[in-house]
Formats: C-alpha cells, sequence, structure tokens
C-alpha cells in the first residue's frame, strides 16, 4: 500500500511511475472473487475482490495503458452460483458440469495434474462424479450445453465493455471433454476459439485474443487456426529452452528451434515471454532437448530452491511437468558475484525483445524477485514462489538501493524496451531469421524485404565471442561491448544491437582470441 491506496491503485501508481511508457498494456491477473489458485478459481465473473479496489479503479489505467484481462472458462469455483446450483440440483447450474459414471475410464485424458479426473459430490439426488481437471475447487464447465458458451459469450463482452484491450484464454486447451479421447485440442474447443474471434472481429475489432496452450510448439501454433483463431499464441517453448541455453552456455537448441520457426500467418503473432504467474512448463521441450537434459534442468532448479511439478502420463509415469522458481533466482550460478548473476538474468530478459512478436515480462522479472519460499510455506502451493506479494515500503526501500539487483533490473529492462519501441525493424509483422554462427551466441536478423536491418546478438557463453559484421553501426548494447574495425566483440551474457546491416551475409564468423 501506498497513501492508503487499494492494491490496483497501488499497482497503477508503480506502472505509471517506474514504468512509464516502458509498456504499454498491463495485464492484470484475475482479480475477480476467488476461492483458490491465486485467482484462477472464480467465484464471480462480474465483480472486482473487495480487498484489491473496484472496476473504477481498473478503469483508471486506462488513459496510459491498455488492459489484460483473463477470461478463466474451463472451469470455476466450486462456489461458483452455478456449481452451487448444481449441488441443489437446480437449474440451470444442474446442466453446467461434466457428470460421469465414477468407473469412466479416463486413462487416456492429458492433463498437469496427478489426482484423479472424478470428484465426487454430494447432491440431493446422490452422489455424482464431476470432472475437476485441475483441483476439488476448480470445476469443469460443460460447454456440450448451449447455455454455459453463451453465458461466456455475454461474460466476453462485459469485458470489453470494462476497457479489456487483451482477452486471455486461461488454460483453453483442455476446454472440450469426450471421454475416449485425451481431452486435448479437441475440434470443438478449435470452434469456440473461432466463434470468439468471429464476436470480436464484429463488435469489438481492436481487441486481441491470446490463447494459453503450455503445450509442445506445434500443438500450440495451431490455436492461430488458418489465422482465424487467436491472434497471438505464447511462446511457450521459450522460457524453458532459454533457461536450459543460459545455463549451458550454449544457444544450440535454442537457435535450432527458433531458425525452424514459421511465421505466423497474417495478422497474427507470437506472445514472448520467459516468465509468468505459473511456473515454467517443460512440456514443450519434448522433441527439442533430451528427455535426461530435462531431467537435470530440472534437478538444478530443485538444488537453487525450486520446485518441480509432475504429471501423470498416459502410461502410469510420472514425468517433470513444471518448473515452479523464479527466472531470477534460476538463473544463479554458486560463487559467482551478484553482478554476474544480474547481467546473465537481462540478457534472459533481452533476448524475447529481438524476436518476432510482441514481448511480455512479468512484474517480478522487473524487479529481479528471487524465489518467495515463505509463500510457499504459508499457501503449501509450489506456484507461490514466484508470485510474492509485495508491500509498497518494501518495494519503495529496495528501489531506492544503488546497486540492488531490482534497482538494475528495473532500470536496465525499462530502458531497453523503450529503445526497442524506437525501432520499426522490432514490428512483430517484419520478418525474422536466425543466424546459426556460433554455438555461444544467438544471433537474429530482422528486416523488411529490400531494406537495410538489425541484427541482434546475445552472447551466452563464458567467453568473450567475435563476430565480423561488414556493414551498419552498433546502437545498443551492454557495457563491454566492443565495436572495432567492423569486429564486435561480446563478454560473456552481454547483447548488441547493430542498426542499418545490409544483409544477413554481412554478418560472419570471426577468428575467437
Amino acid at each position: 500500500m501506498r497513501e492508503n491506496l487499494c492494491p490496483l491503485q497501488s499497482l497503477r501508481r508503480f506502472v505509471e511511475d517506474e514504468l512509464g511508457n516502458a509498456v504499454s498494456i498491463v495485464h492484470i491477473l484475475p482479480f475477480y472473487p476467488f476461492t483458490s489458485d491465486d485467482g484462477f478459481s472464480v467465484q464471480d465473473y462480474d465483480a472486482v475482490r473487495e480487498d484489491l479496489g473496484t472496476w473504477q479503479d481498473v478503469d483508471g489505467f486506462g488513459p496510459r495503458h491498455d488492459l489484460m484481462f483473463d477470461l478463466v472458462l474451463n472451469h470455476c469455483s466450486a462456489s461458483h452460483e452455478w456449481f452451487q446450483q448444481f449441488l441443489r440440483d437446480e437449474e440451470p447450474g444442474d446442466g453446467f458440469f461434466h457428470v460421469l459414471p465414477p468407473d469412466t475410464d479416463l486413462h487416456e485424458v492429458v492433463r498437469p495434474r496427478t489426482h484423479p479426473v472424478l470428484t465426487p459430490f454430494d447432491t440431493p439426488s446422490g452422489s455424482k462424479a464431476v470432472w475437476t481437471t485441475f483441483s476439488e475447487d476448480q470445476v469443469d464447465l460443460n460447454f456440450a450445453n448451449p447455455a454455459v458458451l453463451l453465458a461466456f459469450v455475454e461474460i466476453l463482452l462485459r469485458y470489453i465493455e470494462k476497457g479489456a484491450r487483451m482477452v486471455r484464454l486461461d488454460a483453453i486447451a483442455f476446454l472440450w471433454k469426450s471421454p475416449g479421447t485425451p481431452c486435448i485440442h479437441l475440434p470443438q474447443t478449435h470452434e469456440v476459439v473461432k466463434l470468439f474471434r468471429d464476436i470480436l472481429d464484429v463488435a469489438a475489432p481492436e481487441v486481441i485474443l491470446l490463447t494459453e496452450t503450455n503445450v509442445p510448439h506445434k500443438e500450440n501454433v495451431s490455436y492461430f487456426g488458418d489465422g482465424d483463431e487467436a491472434h497471438m499464441v505464447y511462446q511457450f517453448p521459450l522460457p524453458p529452452l532459454l533457461l536450459h541455453a543460459l545455463r549451458c552456455g550454449d544457444a544450440s537448441a535454442l537457435t535450432a528451434w527458433a531458425s525452424e520457426l514459421e511465421p505466423p500467418p497474417e495478422g497474427c503473432t507470437f506472445f514472448n515471454f520467459t516468465a509468468s504467474h505459473d511456473g515454467v512448463g517443460v512440456r514443450p521441450l519434448e522433441g527439442l532437448v533430451s528427455h535426461e537434459q530435462t531431467l537435470i534442468l530440472a534437478e538444478e532448479m530443485e538444488a537453487l530452491g525450486g520446485k518441480v511439478n509432475y504429471r501423470t502420463r498416459p502410461d502410469g509415469a510420472q514425468t517433470p511437468y513444471e518448473l515452479n522458481i523464479t527466472y531470477f533466482s534460476a538463473l544463479g550460478f554458486p560463487g559467482e558475484s551478484p553482478m554476474e548473476h544480474v547481467q546473465r538474468f537481462l540478457l534472459s530478459q533481452t533476448i524475447p525483445l529481438c524476436l518476432q512478436g510482441v514481448p511480455a515480462v512479468y512484474l517480478h522479472s522487473f524487479t529481479a524477485t528471487p524465489n518467495d519460499l515463505e509463500g510457499v510455506a504459508r499457501t503449501g502451493q509450489n506456484r507461490s514462489i514466484n508470485r510474492k506479494q509485495w508491500e509498497w515500503e518494501e518495494i519503495e526501500r529496495l528501489l531506492e538501493q544503488k546497486g540492488h539487483p531490482s534497482t538494475w533490473g528495473l532500470c536496465e529492462l525499462s530502458a531497453r524496451l523503450r529503445a526497442r519501441h524506437e525501432r520499426i525493424e522490432f514490428h512483430p509483422d517484419v520478418p525474422q531469421n536466425v543466424l546459426n554462427i556460433d554455438p555461444a551466441l544467438f544471433v537474429v536478423w530482422r528486416s523488411r524485404p529490400g531494406e537495410k536491418g538489425l541484427v541482434a546478438v546475445h552472447n551466452l557463453g563464458s567467453a568473450v565471442r567475435a563476430l565480423e559484421i561488414t556493414s551498419g553501426a552498433l546502437w545498443k548494447s551492454d557495457a563491454g561491448v566492443q565495436w572495432q574495425g567492423q569486429v564486435l566483440r561480446l563478454p560473456a551474457n552481454t547483447f548488441a544491437w547493430l542498426t542499418g546491416v545490409c544483409s544477413e551475409t554481412d554478418v560472419q564468423p570471426y577468428p575467437q582470441e
């Protein structure tokens, strides 16, 4: 709190005072009344939690920043009025949920949890086994019932009326249920996304639809459809791949993946991020790095104080699903200086800025927040490790300390975001080409057809690396980067942006010293 402001007012003050024009859209995580999962078990879709503020406080962001709302549509809270009606055998809620025989064979169902799919609930007409993908308090809604679909169309339109410029479809991949199938990415789910897109195209063409599908890349980009589904999809392989690359000091897997990315359909783009309120999903690593490397990465995160969530595969085996750790803590190494740690972390946040798409930065990345182990102990939830709730006085004290990771991270990352705004080459529609030049380097060329371009170079290795770039000029870089006689030298964990480069062929290897 600051000056007796409510949390939503404090957040707006922080965004305006500390970030300003470095960001253009603010994603406010679910601010609706809820009963669990830090807001993702919604009790009332049309209200703002009293302890956070009011709809007027949400609207207060409008003059300077657009807003993204969550549409949590796979499930609602067991305390929602719809489910309470279900428990009383009353309409309309009695038809809003999935009831199956308790012995239904659901072994093919893909899901990110290990508890049983069905949860028994007592009703006046007897015990009923209800589909609960995520928890007993998060009851899955039955979109085969047209009344459920219509209810969420109305909620979507109300959110737009309340100022949503982006709408995030939470856990959309699991929406449609059909026993005997994996119950993920079903054709009916894609049809619901298409319907929402059609509605927005008519009623609010300026609003962006974003799908949240933490799955391997091919499945993830299927939510672009033929350019008629989501405007944006999360770039889910990026967080674990980047983490793997920086910890190994080897960009090979990251380069291989990025160089093979197909351009998104016209009018669509990627949502590039490294950290979020959830953990770092590792399913997107499937086919990109070996299973053994994934297990090593999980072990390293546990050694750094992180937690690992597991899922049960159809064959009954358990495998890592999500790494729960702050991205800042995930990039630390024993014995290094705080400056080296922050430098590597800032590089992790800089790389997404150069990729085709729209970059997104988590609040705790701006503040270089370490693991919140007290939060995990308090809630008993692994994801609380990356959901620290700052008190205004606490973050204010940190930002007053020169050289503190939070201060350095906020200032440097904000400055890089502002610099990015100045270059047309970073527009989402400008093509990219990832250059495979050196295992330690991640190099991206961005240029519109027939024009000079921008080259972004990142050294993920532990030693100085050099490139020969025969045209262009150094525009932005970390301290210590040298540009002499067309030779670019980058110390470990640094970046450089060069503009006016005539061709990607002007970027060539240089003998390492």
